[in-house]
């Protein structure tokens, strides 16, 4: 995906203000962390004070006073001391309490606004971004997002105090010493710029390596199967490797520019240290400082260095939840293509009239313009009549299954019109008019859960009664019975553990159950289940579209002789239609699959 690598340096405050504006819900909690955080950095700033106090007050006071007077001042420094810095535990308690809360409650908005612009996407959008990869930014990228409000943007809003408010004490108490330590800040400044540009390329590039390795796991693990029967184990364990080196490879790259930052500052801090210590200590041998002023800024610079060494993991945290936010808009701002109009179609049932005006269709993102070889559909007009039994035929590739498709707008033509009852299938809301139309494909999907789950599809609003009345309609209450639990008997992600037959029979319930009395459409839906079954799946299936439109993708002889009207595709487009005796006696196309494929049947 070339687009992974197309976002630039100049969308970081972009993406640094869009990344608040999730956090903006929670402004109170963040307003209450801020003020823990403030008496934090005060207690921490007060702290070297006590050890001035007592060196100068106690230890090595100009005019000693008696030795009771001494110990009881000890005693309240003591005292002070510890009352300081049970108040830095608390501020501390309380500010990463609430910060990590506004982080959990960040993750799950980000998480939740991801997966409901996932299940608006059309398939289309699917076929252009393997699964993996969406994957990681469900989980891993929304995840370095946390990482980046919990430690790295309160971190460096933390350090920020930390650091004026030291440097406030500091001039305060000597500007001579105060500027000793600052010698040292350009060359700092310089050195955090370098490496915040390389950190920031390796992050991204990280993150596109992983994107990659998610995708081609989850690629490997769903055709395990095929992987096995063409014994290509070794091949794609080679593969997967190498992608995992590349990964590897991105890590150490980041850890180069982590392990080259932090003893770089850290040189750099006793570099001052060193120049407070040979100026400062010549400054106590003239007795223009005290010592324990000189005590209280060696402690001083110790703070001092210390959030600034903790930049490199702010800095870790910022580029990984930059390159992560880069991804995740991404998503959020892909556009949906199949959009909702904003004054809907009032839709309480469908009569079951389906009419194609001059479709033409290709698989192409919006705003591509189709070349000749990319239409599935050309210029393909016909109608159904309400309660009309129609099958569609041709070879594969032909366009059967992009006409279900349309009808049930998981596309829109980019030519011509599809109406339902007469008016554009765009005009329905999407919910309105999926709700009004069964679909079981040859494929049919299951959940991780019970067949009663699956029949219902986690709608406990639907009672279990009407769930077994459906099922006795269609003969597969009896076969539900036999399994293990009945309908209680959980089934495995995708259905495992039940055949593919067993699947569809379960798919067309679920289908009549959720639309039992409007639009069905089925896609070969007994494609693989025995004769006999068969045999009574579509008896039960015959009364259940009793004065319903029915249009079925049908490959078998037994289909396509009890529907009212046969649609014959070729090369995407309508080529002939009528019963199966007059397309016979006309001796077309029709004939010539028949011929080839039904024949022997």
């Amino acid at each position: 995906m070339t687009q992974e690598d197309a976002y630039s340096k100049a969308f970081d405050r972009v993406l640094f203000a869009r990344i608040l504006a999730y956090v903006r819900p929670y402004r109170l909690q963040v307003g209450l962390a801020l003020l823990c955080l403030l008496l934090t950095t005060l207690t921490a700033a007060l702290t070297p004070l006590f050890f001035k106090w007592a060196i100068d007050g106690v230890f090595l006071p100009e005019a000693p006073a008696p030795l009771e007077e001494r110990l009881a001042l000890l005693l309240w420094i003591s005292l002070g001391f510890l009352l300081v810095r049970f108040v830095n535990f608390a501020a501390t308690y309380g500010q990463v309490y609430l910060i990590q809360w506004v982080g959990q409650r960040v993750l799950f908005d980000l998480r939740s606004a991801l997966f409901a612009k996932l299940m608006r996407l059309h398939p289309g959008y699917y076929d252009r971004n393997p699964v993996g990869r969406l994957m990681t930014r469900v989980t891993s990228d929304v995840d370095a997002i946390n990482q980046f409000i919990t430690g790295g943007l309160v971190g460096v809003i933390a350090d920020l105090f930390t650091i004026l408010g030291l440097l406030a004490f500091m001039f305060f108490l000597s500007p001579q010493l105060t500027l000793v330590v600052l010698l040292v800040a350009p060359v700092l400044l310089l050195v955090t710029a370098w490496v915040r540009r390389g950190m920031r390329a390796a992050y991204r590039e990280m993150r596109l390596r992983l994107a990659r390795l998610n995708a081609a796991l989850q690629e490997n693990l769903s055709g395990v199967e095929t992987v096995q029967l063409f014994r290509q184990e070794g091949e794609r364990e080679a593969k997967l490797d190498r992608q995992a080196q590349d990964l590897l490879q991105a890590w150490v790259e980041i850890v180069r520019w982590f392990a080259l930052f932090f003893p770089v500052v850290g040189f750099l801090g006793d570099l001052a240290v060193a120049g407070l210590l040979f100026y400062g200590g010549g400054e106590v041998v003239r007795g223009a400082v005290t010592l324990g002023l000189l005590v209280a800024f060696v402690d001083y610079t110790r703070q001092l260095f210390q959030p600034l060494q903790d930049l490199s993991d702010k800095f870790n945290l910022f580029q990984g939840a930059m390159a992560s936010a880069e991804r995740i808009f991404g998503v959020l701002d892909a556009e949906e293509e199949l959009k909702d109009p904003e004054d809907p179609k009032p839709l309480a049932r469908f009569r079951g009239e389906v009419e194609f005006r001059d479709v033409w269709l290709a698989y192409t993102p919006k705003g591509v313009e189709p070349g000749e070889k990319d239409w599935v559909l050309r210029g393909v007009s016909f109608r159904i009549r309400p309660g009309e039994k129609v099958a569609l035929v041709g070879a594969t590739g032909a366009g059967k299954t992009s006409v279900v498709s349309l009808i049930a707008r998981f596309y829109d033509p980019q030519r011509g019109q599809v109406l339902l009852d007469g008016v554009d299938a765009r005009a329905y809301r999407q919910e309105d008019l999926r709700r009004r139309v069964g679909i079981v494909l040859q494929d049919p999907f299951l959940f991780s859960g019970t067949i009663l789950d699956n029949l219902r599809l986690f709608d406990e609003s639907i009672p279990e009664a009407q769930v077994e009345e459906v099922a006795r309609f269609l003969g597969v209450h009896e076969a539900i019975l036999r399994l293990p639990q009945g309908y209680r008997t959980r089934v495995g992600e995708r259905g495992a553990g039940l055949s593919t037959g067993e699947k569809q029979l379960l798919a067309l319930v679920r289908a009549l159950l959720a639309s039992p009395d409007i639009l069905l459409i089925l896609d070969e839906a007994t494609a693989n289940v025995d004769s006999e079954t068969e045999r009574r799946l579509q008896e039960a299936l015959y009364r259940a579209m009793e004065g319903r439109t029915a249009i079925l993708i049908a490959h078998r002889l037994s289909t396509i002789r009890r529907v009212d009207r046969i649609l014959v595709f070729r090369k995407g487009r309508l080529v002939e239609e009528g019963t199966h005796e007059e397309l016979l006696r006309k001796g077309g196309y029709y004939a010539t699959l028949y011929r080839l494929q039904y024949a022997e049947g």
